[in-house]
């Protein structure tokens, strides 16, 4: 057994490839060690930012010989009077083998020609050295690069490489290169002393490269940087604000970690938290410091009583310099902190409300006008929202006045320096103009959720303003004739779809959302004539993606892929599932709980056992009661009738509006299992499918009408046992 090292050395790489290429590298690492026969034990894929490493333990020397029966030709086809034919001939040589060897054997169909190939092991020097080189150019990431004259494409030019069995040099070239590489013992260490580093034997690789100032294993460099993070900061008394997107770019922008504290002028308190925790984390990948009793006000003019005039940084340079790493550091933050000081104070000389009439030099899409035009439709919808959730008179007056002005800042300073603050900046600068704190809440919060795991709006101002702005998205980009497509989703329709039903559902409104959306695709249709839009087709389109949105949002929270099928599939009217998406969620919830209880299985039995055979009957799934469509008189038997009275106590139940409405209709279920086992079984049973066309079709609506009422709460029939 013997230890695989392969290090890609590069220039510096770009920090998520870095650690983007380690699942990949694994993946193909144990696939075709797997299929070339050569076992091995544990796979680590590491990666510092100048290098790529992949180690395999316990990797067998060579491969077993493999002995193969192959089949061939039937007996008489391969020999006449015992002499070989062609195709005894052609066979033998595919297999290697002169036609003498092969021999014959009795199978159920006959006798036919076998050969028995042996193939040779080979060694594991002979196969990597054909299979690195694949492994390289088969690593995929964004804005690849050929350097110098060569056509190889990588992520940085590649400028050495080591590939070592055990002592031994695999003798691998990488073609299309400038200059070509070949592989051999020689790694580097720290980009400060770029001096070659023998690398004795690939079990001894880690150690050699930490003796020369490179932490090469990903996940100790880790540890190493949170480590130092946390003890820094909690010898300042506060807390880091080093999100997992910030920590893992560090965690790939350094070989040898080494923690850095720097300060900042105590006047540039003066500047909202947002900007000097943006500035230090987005563009200079610091770690801000947040008092440990901070004031946790979104719409905070400062921060004097949130942040420490402090940050953390992680250095990739040497102990000794420490001292002028944290001075250029400062220096850095300091320029960048003044532009921010410059932007705000520029902003906050020019009224809000004049920014707005700006918006309308402001293209938002092409064929979809001005971000002044995409404002005045979310005003409308705005109108169409409060009228339809039925809000109070306060919440519609705050809600208009931000909708007004939500979109203010997109042509401010310092969003334009700055875009992850958009919404930010609008609320802050309309708050120290006077507008009342709901107001610039409500401009706020109409960006959240931003993305996956997000914040959804707390204030009810603020949860219509977001359902407004993703509502004209999707209804202009949809227009537009912009679909997402794969992986390609430059509108993040997405997520505004995603965003408008975890809304609807955090608050729990009941909104119509099916009605909402004919009735402004009818007014789209009017707002942009130039792209012909079809109100009917356009509204099912949007409809038939929110289903979808639907469908992902409830997997992705872990809900079973057949209960949230059988409340939001295909089966499932849009006109019910889209008039109150807030129901749709009440009741895959109800399933989940009844699974988990195992109640749903009891209501599963009663209502399969009925939805069988009422397939054979032709009532709509929309009658719910049977006044109309059974007949007493018809009865032959007892429990036709105790079916009936079932029917009529589940009947009140379908059509309640009370929240309590679908586990007394799960539960009136599991009380009729007795009447339809009866129905169908014992002394009282009835033959459904009797010869009296009329009494027939009367059992078979008693059967549709239960699974009828049953599909109020889901569609039984997608649910798995």
């Amino acid at each position: 057994m013997s230890t695989l090292l392969v290090e890609i050395g590069t220039e510096e790489l770009p920090a998520d490839f870095a650690r983007l290429a380690l699942p990949q590298l694994e993946q193909m690492v144990s696939r075709d060690l797997q299929g070339l026969r050569l076992s091995y034990g544990m796979i680590q894929c590491t990666s510092t930012p100048r290098r790529l490493v992949v180690l395999v333990e316990d990797l067998a020397s060579a491969t077993a010989d493999l002995e193969e029966v192959r089949k061939g030709p039937p007996a008489g086809q391969a020999f006449k009077n015992g002499v070989p034919t062609q195709a005894a001939a052609g066979f033998a040589k595919r297999c290697g083998l002169k036609p003498e060897d092969l021999e014959i054997r009795e199978t159920p169909k006959g006798p036919f020609v076998f050969a028995t190939v042996l193939e040779h092991g080979r060694s594991a020097m002979e196969l990597l050295t054909d299979q690195i080189p694949e492994w390289i150019g088969s690593l995929q990431g964004r804005r690849f690069m050929r350097w110098g004259e060569g056509e190889r494409r990588f992520s940085r030019p590649i400028r050495w490489l080591v590939a070592l069995l055990d002592e031994q040099i695999i003798p691998v070239c990488l073609d299309g290169g400038d200059p070509e590489i070949c592989a051999a013992n020689l790694s580097r260490g720290h980009r400060l002393h770029d001096q070659a580093v023998i690398i004795p034997s690939a079990g001894s690789y880690v150690q050699t490269l930490a003796e020369v100032g490179v932490e090469v294993d990903r996940q100790k460099r880790g540890t190493l940087i949170r480590h130092a993070i946390d003890t820094a900061a909690a010898g300042l008394e506060a807390c880091p604000d080093c999100p997992d997107d910030l920590f893992e770019e560090l965690t790939d922008l350094v070989e040898a970690p080494l923690l850095l504290e720097g300060a900042f002028a105590k006047s540039y308190l003066d500047l909202p938290a947002e900007v000097l925790s943006t500035v230090m984390r987005v563009h200079q990948r610091y770690v801000p410091l947040y008092r440990l009793d901070a004031v946790n006000d979104p719409l905070a003019l400062d921060a004097k009583s949130s942040l420490l005039p402090r940050f953390l940084c992680i250095s990739n340079g040497l102990a000794k310099a420490s001292d002028s790493v944290r001075r250029g550091n400062e220096r850095v933050l300091k320029a960048r902190l003044a532009d921010a000081e410059f932007f705000v104070e520029a902003d906050r000389s020019l009224a809000s409300i004049e920014r707005r009439k700006k918006l309308a030099h402001v293209t938002f899409a092409e064929g979809l006008g001005s971000l002044l035009d995409r404002v005045e439709r979310m005003e409308w919808l705005t109108d169409v929202l409060v009228e339809l959730l039925d809000l109070s008179a306060e919440i519609s007056v705050q809600v208009r006045r931000a909708v007004h002005l939500c979109k203010h800042d997109l042509v401010s300073q310092m969003v334009g320096e700055f875009p992850e603050l958009q919404g930010v900046m609008g609320a802050k600068y309309l708050l120290a103009e006077g507008e009342p704190r709901e107001v610039a809440l409500a401009v706020l919060e109409h960006y959240l959720p931003r993305g996956a795991g997000d914040a959804l709006p707390e204030s009810e101002s603020g949860a219509v303003l977001a359902l407004a702005e993703r509502l004209e998205l999707l209804l202009s980009i949809y227009a537009k004739g912009d679909r997402p497509s794969g992986s390609s989703d430059p509108y993040a329709l997405r997520r505004a779809g995603n965003g408008l039903l975890q809304i609807l559902w955090s608050k729990g409104w009941r909104l119509n959302l099916l009605a909402l959306l004919q009735r402004a695709t009818n007014h789209w249709s009017k707002l942009l004539p130039h792209l012909k839009v079809t109100p009917s087709a356009l509204a099912a389109e949007l409809s038939e993606f929110l289903r979808q949105r639907m469908l992902s949002l409830l997997e992705e929270a872990g809900t079973d892929t057949d209960l949230a099928q059988a409340v939001a599939g295909e089966t499932v009217l849009i006109d019910r599932l889209l008039s109150d998406p807030a129901d749709a969620r009440l009741r895959v919830d109800l399933l989940v709980r009844m699974r988990r209880t195992g109640k749903l299985l009891a209501v599963q039995a009663v209502v399969t056992r009925a939805a069988r055979l009422a397939e054979k009957g032709d009532l709509p799934a929309t009658v719910l009661s049977a006044a109309e469509v059974v007949d007493p008189g018809l009865f032959e038997k007892p429990s036709e009738l105790e079916m009936l009275k079932v029917l009529d106590a589940l009947e009140p139940i379908t059509k309640d509006s009370s929240s309590e409405r679908y586990r007394h209709l799960a539960d009136g279920l599991i009380a009729g299992s007795e009447a339809l086992a009866a129905f169908f079984d014992g002394d009282q049973s009835v033959m459904v499918m009797s010869e009296d066309l009329a009494v027939r079709a009367n059992r078979l609506n008693l059967l549709s009408l239960l699974r009828n009422q049953a599909g109020v709460l889901a569609d039984f029939s997608q649910i798995s046992g």
